[in-house]
């Protein structure tokens, strides 16, 4: 009898403890598979299943070592401090600041153009990236950063948006500043991200409405033909030049008004987003411009769970990927090997000097993909692939990382004192004309900065601004005890959501099933899989082990194990939060 109480003991710790994605005892209902087929995405398909050389990076302790280090103004070495103080008070009465676009640039900090200059891309990523590895830009050694971003508001000349900088004078120096449509719609999309990480701060309610309302207006003069190269938001005027048109604009007003919805509750913003999205999806060509088009996937996905709409935006993930931009050529993300090292992943040029990747481009790409699969999880393989290859290949901008062979400037790493990478990988150095980097094979670390001003130094080429938006790689990815299955966090960066429990991706790259081993807390909980659509455990806490089949993924909502299960309109319900948007969607 003792033995026989003793088996069955071990028996039940083993159903406690052990899941599987493809077999769990069916108590019930919500027990009995009901996989989700999955979609794939061309160019992801064709990417390697296992990068090589393969290496992930601790991107949480990297942003908030880059936190530490550039938010310090007695940082002391040649080219540092990297942050100052602006205390032209522009827009509102009260003091700013600054920190470089790139290192070492000339045109910056407070001896240069009265200390105006710098730009919204690298102070609204960075306060995004910190806040979202867990840093309290708010409060942070007596100055609040949070705050101190009003400034880029730009009241005093009529816009009423966010801009890449605070006012006019310095809009010449770079960064697109009411001429290049993306750098005027981007800074909102970041900024309505940070709002939302600090929602006691009431008094960006204002700033949030008039962007909104603008947004609004904005797409109701377009009326669905978003064919310009910039818009003039304090005259509502579109314009052309010789900057391509950028069509994906849409997809950032429409994840702005979206956003704007969920905060106000105010069905106009929902109208807007409707429309500004239903203008993006009618395009026939691509016309990927920079960094919006996967927002556009975003809010459909998102949409289409919420909102009861039926958005078919797969083409928006396409145009995403697949490098085929009818202005700015070949705009998408990489899909390649350069001498033995894949490069896979990353978002740039696929055809300028034959591969041009960029940092930030690749890090704020995951901030709309990965949260996606939350809402529709047919891509939860192709985007686990994706960010397998992207987030193995990101560390070669980082001089630390890719050796001294491969990069342009490695006698100079010391002074990026380990926290600050190159802006690019390039296959050819496209310093031609300059005659510098022509003999690196690739691939090349190297960074656009000596192009933008002759003056400035070869340490241009290290990116302040896009090494500060690693914060969106820290809060996203996560190793597992498996080597080369990582653990997404997909409501990292799914913002402005109702309440949601813990819900992560796993994708296993491998031809073999991994069991993969993640740790609970000491609470018991439910553990649901959206893509088997089923429970694969009832009842569990500290160490849990589930199985995922080969070159497939696991998506696991960690529900309390007292919450009651309902399935109503198609969605799966533990108490009142939905755990599944698909649950019974035609497929069942």
């Amino acid at each position: 009898m003792k033995t026989f109480n003793l088996r069955l003991i071990l028996l039940s710790i083993l159903y406690l403890g052990l899941g599987s994605c493809s077999d769990a005892p069916k108590e019930n209902m919500f027990e009995e598979a009901h996989p989700i087929v999955q979609l794939g995405v061309q160019r992801i398909d064709s990417m390697p299943n296992l990068p090589k050389p393969f290496k992930i990076m601790d991107f949480k302790t990297l942003a908030r070592d880059y936190d530490t280090k550039v938010y310090d103004e007695n940082q002391t070495g040649k080219y540092w401090p990297l942050i100052w103080k602006d205390n032209s008070r522009k827009n509102f009465d009260q003091e700013t600041y600054g920190i470089y676009t790139a290192m070492g640039d000339v045109r910056q900090g407070m001896e240069h153009y009265d200390g105006i200059f710098h730009e919204s891309l690298a102070s609204i990523g960075s306060v995004l990236g910190g806040s979202l590895v867990g840093i309290d830009k708010s409060n942070q050694n007596g100055d609040n950063y949070v705050r101190m971003l009003k400034n880029y508001f730009n009241s005093e000349n009529n816009w009423n948006i966010m801009m890449n900088n605070t006012g006019p004078e310095v809009a010449q120096l770079g960064g697109g500043y009411a001429r290049d449509w993306w750098y005027d719609v981007y800074p909102n999309v970041m900024f309505y991200a940070v709002a939302d990480l600090y929602p006691e701060v009431n008094e960006y309610d204002t700033i949030l409405r008039s962007v909104a309302d603008k947004f609004y207006e904005a797409d109701a003069v377009l009326d669905g033909n978003y064919d310009y190269s910039f818009f003039d938001y304090s005259t509502m005027t579109p314009s052309k030049s010789w900057i391509c048109t950028q069509q994906d604009a849409a997809a950032g007003h429409s994840y702005v008004l979206y956003s704007a919805y969920q905060k106000f509750n105010d069905k106009k913003y929902l109208d807007g987003a409707k429309s500004s999205l239903e203008a993006l999806l009618d395009q026939k060509d691509n016309y990927f411009y920079e960094i919006l088009m996967p927002f556009g996937a975003y809010i459909a996905a998102r949409m289409n769970a919420e909102q009861g709409t039926n958005y078919n935006f797969a083409k928006v993930l396409d145009w995403t990927f697949d490098g085929t931009s009818a202005c700015r050529e070949g705009w998408g993300v990489l899909d390649d090997n350069w001498n033995g090292y894949d490069v896979s992943g990353l978002v740039g040029s696929t055809t300028h000097n034959d591969g041009f990747a960029f940092l930030m481009n690749t890090y704020d790409t995951m901030w709309p993909l990965v949260p996606m699969v939350r809402y529709d999880q047919r891509y939860a393989n192709t985007i686990g692939k994706w960010m397998l290859n992207a987030a193995n290949a990101s560390k070669f901008f980082y001089p630390y990382e890719i050796p001294d062979d491969h990069q342009t400037i490695p006698e100079e790493k010391e002074h990026t004192k380990g926290v600050l990478a190159y802006e690019a990988l390039i296959k050819r150095s496209h310093y031609e004309e300059e005659g510098l980097y022509l003999d690196i094979k690739a691939p090349v670390a190297i960074g656009d900065g000596m192009k933008w001003n002759k003056d400035n130094p070869k340490v241009s080429q290290f990116s302040v601004y896009g090494s500060g938006h690693v914060g969106i790689a820290g809060a996203i990815i996560s190793k597992t005890n498996v080597e080369n299955i990582l653990q997404l966090d997909l409501l990292a960066t799914d913002f402005y959501r109702g309440k949601a429990y813990p819900s992560y991706l796993y994708y296993n790259p491998n031809k073999e099933t991994k069991d993969v081993v993640i740790s609970l807390g000491d609470k018991n909980l439910k553990i649901y899989d959206a893509i088997e659509r089923k429970f694969i455990s009832q009842k569990t806490k500290y160490d849990f082990t589930f199985t995922v089949k080969g070159e497939s993924s696991c998506l696991l909502v960690l529900v309390p194990a007292s919450a009651k299960i309902k399935a109503e309109g198609g969605k799966l319900y533990a108490d009142e939060t939905v755990i599944d948007y698909n649950y019974n969607n035609g497929t069942r």
